[in-house]
């Protein structure tokens, strides 16, 4: 007998980011295309039905009625966009989001879909994320949830919130590794040639995506000296010579530009190298510690846990996809 597919409801309004919603959708469909059991049935859904201008400008056709949609569901997802106030604002919305997420296995929301999760009461008591720049505005308006700006994705009891955007494609990932196991899930990240998942607590900022630099110039010339000598002695005492200023000065201009000291920046810095070279590389783990300043496989294994909070090993399992070609 054929079993019973998994119901998902993606939920959509005036202004959704449509990039949320299609990660959502083709990381599903590709599961169904490699042997999803049972497969996704998955549905988007707005409020009567009706199409919805995205945020791209570009039009979203619905498949179900918002205030029709009757449970049991397996999965209801609200998806964020630039109309997540009108839509926390809005009755109808909110209103049949807290009736469905009553009769659905999990629920999950998209970068600010965050918003109309704690509007319904769906975050109260829980931890959970937005995209980054949201953060302290959602915190502010719902006190009663405790937001924590940095994990790409958190998992809560049976309530799931994700940072901004493509981090929809991590959680679908990690839902699909779920229900199916990581085999199907590594099939999937390939189709789509993404990695398996990144770590629901891995940061959403890295010093590997391009920020601006620091406006002093001291300060910026000390961080491309790290960039360029992981593996060297960067002590404190070491980057003020070479700077030609005292430590004590070095490490105020730090905590003043980058909020923190020079050798908590090292750190951040070779762990971050670290994790580039697992996820690009089959360089083994010791070779890794030695390319990134850390010495030992056990010192870059205690800064993974420190910063990621699973081991470099695990860290590398989710990150290269399976086929990957990768060299030293």
């Amino acid at each position: 007998m054929a079993m019973e597919p998994r119901r998902v409801v993606i939920v959509a309004y005036e202004a959704a980011e449509l990039l949320e919603i299609a990660s959502i959708t083709s990381t599903l469909e590709s599961a169904n295309w490699h042997g999803a059991q049972p497969y996704y049935e998955h549905r988007v859904a707005t409020p009567g039905g009706h199409p919805v201008t995205t945020a791209s400008a570009l039009t979203l056709n619905a498949q179900l009625a918002l205030e029709r949609v009757t449970g049991p569901l397996d999965t209801l997802m609200v998806a964020g966009g630039i109309g997540h106030e009108d839509a926390a604002a809005n009755p109808l919305i909110v209103g049949h989001i807290r009736r469905l997420a009553r009769e659905s296995r999990r629920v999950a929301s998209v970068c600010t879909g965050a918003y109309v999760l704690a509007a319904a009461g769906l975050l109260d008591g829980r931890r959970c994320t937005t995209h980054w720049h949201q953060a302290q505005v959602l915190a502010s308006r719902f006190p009663d949830v405790t937001v924590d700006p940095d994990p790409i994705f958190i998992r809560d009891g049976n309530v799931a919130t994700s940072a901004g955007i493509t981090a929809a494609l991590d959680l679908t990932l990690a839902f699909v590794e779920e229900d199916n196991g990581t085999e199907l899930a590594r099939t999937v990240a390939r189709n789509l040639v993404t990695y398996l998942q990144r770590p629901g607590n891995q940061a959403q900022m890295s010093i590997f995506v391009d920020a601006p630099s620091p406006a002093n110039s001291l300060v910026r010339r000390t961080i491309e000296h790290i960039g360029a000598h992981l593996r060297d002695d960067l002590s404190t005492a070491v980057l003020a010579a070479a700077a030609g200023v005292s430590e004590r000065h070095l490490t105020r201009l730090f905590l003043k530009h980058l909020g923190q000291t020079p050798g908590r920046y090292v750190r951040q810095a070779r762990t971050e190298a670290a994790a580039h070279l697992l996820a690009s590389t089959s360089l083994p783990m010791a070779a890794v510690a030695v390319r990134c300043g850390f010495g030992t496989a056990e010192t870059l294994r205690q800064a993974f846990l420190d910063r990621y909070g699973i081991p470099p090993s695990r860290y590398r399992l989710t990150q290269v996809p399976v086929g990957m070609s990768v060299s030293g």
